[in-house]
This record gives C-alpha cells, structure tokens and sequence, in this order.
C-alpha cells in the first residue's frame, strides 16, 4: 500500500503504511475531500488527530498550515509507526503524540491545552467506539474545542452518530464508498 501526503508543502511525500490490517488509515480519495470542505488552508490552526494510526490526518494538517497537532493514540505498534512519520514535521509544526485511549484523553486534553481549531475522531470500525468517545468529547466541548472549530467523525456509517456533541451540531455527512464523514459545528457558527 502506497500512504502519501495528498496536499500542501509536503504533497507526495510518503508516509510509512501500517505493517497488517490492524491499522486502517484514512483514503487518499477521502482526505482530498476532507481537506476541500475544510479548505485548502489550515493556517494557524490547532489540530486534534484521535485514533491516530499512520498520523495521515494531522500530518496532512500540518502540511497545510497547522501551527501545532496533538496526536492521541493508544495502541503501541501504531504509536511506533507515528512516531517514524511525524518525523516528516519536523519544524513545520508543533507535534505532540499522546499515547492514552482517546476516550479518557479528551479529558485531560481539554484541561492541559488550549482549544482546538479542527479534531478528527477515527476510531476503529463497527465497535461503537465513535458513540463512546463523542459522550467523552460531549463532556468537555467546551473546553476541547474552539467556538469555531469542526468536529469531524469517519466512520463506516454503521454507527448512529448524535446530534448534538455539547454545544457542536450534526451539519453535515459525505459517504465515499465504505466510509462517510460527520460534520458538527457549533450551534452558534451554523447561524
């Protein structure tokens, strides 16, 4: 499997692939297209990858202007193949690799840090893992995510996603082949 960066300055530069199947990293065809409703630019931001895997999502964040990335990921043969691709960042952003289970870390996350611009919540498919960690995010949103940040969850579709994550709402979804992406924004930005 060929795992490279789809856009921004390190467009084409490749990324380690995971070694089996236990790590499903997110489509080329799906992050060009997250990355086109998001915008190209990503300038300044600060960006939450959970479930990290291959770091695919957060790097390619950076690689469009990101300032800092928090990655959180729990298992440690992904955190070792994390660790070799954020290399690929080295002083183009801010790089944290948090190594806890993502539904416990929100917690600590929206203690120990600033606010979010954009996070991504990818958990492994078809385990009701998505439901469990947006009751999480639910509980600190306010304080994990900036008033104009975007929660975005990929999952496989199978999986009723909430309406309502604290104050971010269900906006939108996009479905490319097995796997569909959910939108929430604050109630306040969709007005």
């Amino acid at each position: 499997m060929t795992l490279a960066v789809t856009g921004g300055v390190l467009r084409g530069r490749r990324l380690r692939p995971p070694p089996d199947r236990a790590v499903r990293p997110t489509s080329a065809r799906v992050r060009e297209a997250l990355f086109s409703i998001l915008g190209q630019s990503l300038e300044g931001q600060r960006v939450l990858d959970m479930y990290a895997g291959t770091g695919s999502i957060g790097i390619e964040a950076a690689s469009r202007g990101a300032r800092e990335v928090v990655f959180v990921e729990n298992n440690p043969a992904h955190v070792r193949l994390l660790q070799v691709n954020v290399n690929l960042l080295e002083g183009l952003a801010e790089v944290q690799i948090v190594r806890r289970d993502v539904c416990s870390a929100v917690s600590w996350l929206a203690a120990a840090n600033a606010p979010f611009d954009l996070a991504f919540l990818d958990p492994p498919y078809g385990q009701g893992l998505a439901v469990a960690c947006l009751d999480s995010v639910a509980a600190v949103a306010g304080d994990l995510l900036a008033p104009d940040a975007v929660l975005v969850v990929e999952s496989d579709g199978s999986e009723d996603l909430p309406d309502e994550v604290g104050a971010w709402h269900f906006s939108d979804d996009r479905r490319y082949g097995q796997t569909t992406l959910g939108f929430y924004r604050h109630r306040e930005a969709m007005t």
